[in-house]
């Protein structure tokens, strides 16, 4: 039996939860007997992967203008050919419709899988339903992160090739990074991501923070990620006079070694897709409170046995909720002692099955 060759095709290896998905799956495949190749759009490459990355980033050059474009469109169109791949799985956003249609009749030669990672679908399909089913309905699959996402394509495009597989975590390689020792002499909870956009609303997570007991009781907020906005975040601490309770510690290779010390994790996304964070939290046996919002949260984590659901963007009841933990002792104790259990469903082993029956279904 021939050996299968797979290409995975994302914007970097760094960074992104669709492209830290990326790189679990490409070391899964690999260990499965894969010829994998990685194809990156970024020269941007932090997560941990297996087999060949071709890095399209590293012939960008500083002008990025139409020449330097059409010479990476036929490296990477060469490279395809040449290496007559079994499957493309595309974890790109796909903002540009015609490019896409491009990329899809002409660029990609053979079974293509594509993934859709957000509820705000427009980022990956286009808005105009009958060019969506162009682009992407003879496709070999859709993968879809959530059920509730499922259900948005199939009521707004009506594609028929869509399956949910949910985001894989690889839980033993957490729970060998949750031991190395951290450098901070207080309890804390946390939020992780980026903040160059107000996706995360770590506004909303400050302020809420500042309004509950935790400073009171000298638990602090720590916040791990970049972005631009650091200034505004910390002017917003300054605003409620909690400006020494916290901490934005920028990005951290190891961030499982921070979540798993905190009490607890609190996502306060505007919207997600199937946010990473939480499942990763909850391998850290680290419980979460998390707003109901679009895609996700409702999927991950069971209201009072993992974690909070909280009703979307009801800053109030977070904050309740917030307060909850703390005082209700029993209640933490319970959905920290239920945390770990709780993801088994998204261990590697399993959502790697599933994608190896994927494939093998054809």
């Amino acid at each position: 039996m021939s050996q299968k060759k797979i290409a995975l095709i994302g914007y970097r290896l760094n960074k992104g939860g669709a492209e830290k998905v990326m790189a679990t799956l490409s070391n899964f495949f690999y260990k499965k007997g894969f010829d994998v190749h990685i194809i990156i759009v970024l020269d941007d490459v932090k997560y941990p992967h297996s087999g060949t990355v071709v890095n399209l980033g590293e012939l960008k050059n500083k002008h990025n203008g139409i020449l330097n474009k059409v010479k990476r469109f036929w490296y990477l169109k060469k490279h395809l050919k040449q290496h007559n791949f079994d499957f493309i799985i595309d974890f790109r956003f796909r903002v540009k419709p015609m490019q896409e249609l491009i990329i899809a009749k002409w660029l990609y030669n053979t079974k293509t899988i594509y993934t859709v990672h957000s509820s705000k679908l427009e980022i990956y399909l286009p808005n105009f339903s009958p060019l969506a089913r162009i682009v992407y309905g003879n496709s070999y699959k859709l993968i879809s992160i959530t059920k509730a996402m499922h259900k948005m394509i199939l009521r707004k495009h009506q594609l028929k090739n869509v399956k949910t597989i949910y985001n894989p975590i690889d839980i033993n390689e957490i729970q060998k990074k949750v031991i190395d020792k951290i450098i901070l002499d207080f309890e804390y909870i946390i939020g992780v991501g980026e903040y160059d956009t107000n996706i995360k609303q770590f506004d909303i997570l400050i302020s809420t923070y500042a309004k509950s007991i935790l400073s009171k009781k000298e638990i602090h907020l720590v916040i791990l990620g970049t972005g631009k906005n650091k200034d505004y975040l910390l002017s917003i601490a300054r605003e409620n006079n909690i400006e020494q309770f916290v901490h934005l510690l920028g990005f951290k290779e190891n961030p499982y070694k921070y979540i798993s010390k905190a009490k607890f994790l609190v996502l306060t996304s505007k919207y997600e897709g199937f946010p990473m964070a939480i499942v990763e939290s909850l391998a850290c046996s680290t419980p979460v409170l998390s707003f109901d919002c679009p895609t996700g949260p409702r999927e991950i984590i069971t209201h009072k046995e993992n974690g909070l659901l909280v009703e979307n963007q009801n800053t109030s009841k977070m904050i309740d909720s917030m307060n909850l933990f703390i005082e209700n002792e029993a209640l933490y104790n319970h959905c920290k002692k239920q945390a770990l259990s709780s993801v088994d469903e998204f261990s590697i082993d399993r959502i790697g099955k599933q994608w190896l029956d994927l494939m093998n279904n054809n």
